[in-house]
């Protein structure tokens, strides 16, 4: 059974980033790996936790589903609480985690709870489903928030986001050919993946200065 929290980051940090994983990959994937040890390397302190669905698939073995994002609301909430931050606090996460950490957002946001909100490859909707979008609530969102995107991402690409009603505190950063790990095709863009997570450690750490100095 691992550890709740996975930390990585210095001591103090500028800011502490509160990350959850994707619907089915844990916190240790390869993709969150990455992902932590760029914003660590650029000044951030990176906690990931897991949903109690993801745990138990360590320890029972089972593949079973993940709830609805929105059932995961609490688990989230619970996690700000036992994590008890001192200082600058921004919440997100990889695809899912990213979109349940965006619900809870506001709330927290407006009680002085938190400072901003990071999403790395936001589920806009699900594969080959456009029209069943989930940004409604990304309409009227206060919370500053970020969106690292790859540009083909199956889950909302550029094309496709360039046409939704955003919130004005929502900053979206692209990256040329990124899919939904913001993996490109080197041969089509130049870029190579090692590219793109660099980019955006830098991008999230300029972000993160901008709100909290």
């Amino acid at each position: 059974m691992p550890a709740k929290f996975f930390e990585l980051g210095p001591k103090p940090p500028s800011a502490t980033i509160l990350f959850a994983h994707g619907a089915g990959a844990p916190m240790d994937s390869p993709a969150m790996t990455a992902i932590a040890e760029a914003l660590a390397e650029q000044g951030q302190r990176v906690v990931r936790f897991e949903f109690s669905y993801m745990a138990n698939r360590r320890t029972e073995g089972s593949r079973k589903p993940p709830p609805r994002a929105d059932k995961l609301n609490a688990e989230y909430q619970a996690a700000i609480e036992e994590l008890g931050v001192d200082g600058p606090l921004i919440i997100g996460g990889k695809s899912m985690g990213g979109r349940v950490a965006s619900m809870i957002a506001d709330e927290l946001f407006e009680a002085d709870r938190i400072a901003g909100l990071l999403c790395v490859g936001y589920p806009f909707h699900p594969i080959a489903k456009p029209e069943k979008l989930r940004s409604e609530h990304l309409q009227h969102l206060q919370t500053p928030t970020l969106i690292c995107q790859g540009t083909r991402d199956q889950f909302g690409s550029m094309d496709e986001v360039s046409e939704y009603e955003l919130s004005s505190a929502i900053q979206v950063r692209w990256f040329e050919d990124g899919d939904h790990d913001l993996k490109p095709r080197k041969r089509v863009s130049g870029f190579t993946h090692a590219d793109h997570i660099t980019s955006m450690g830098l991008a999230v750490s300029a972000w993160v200065k901008g709100l909290v100095g």
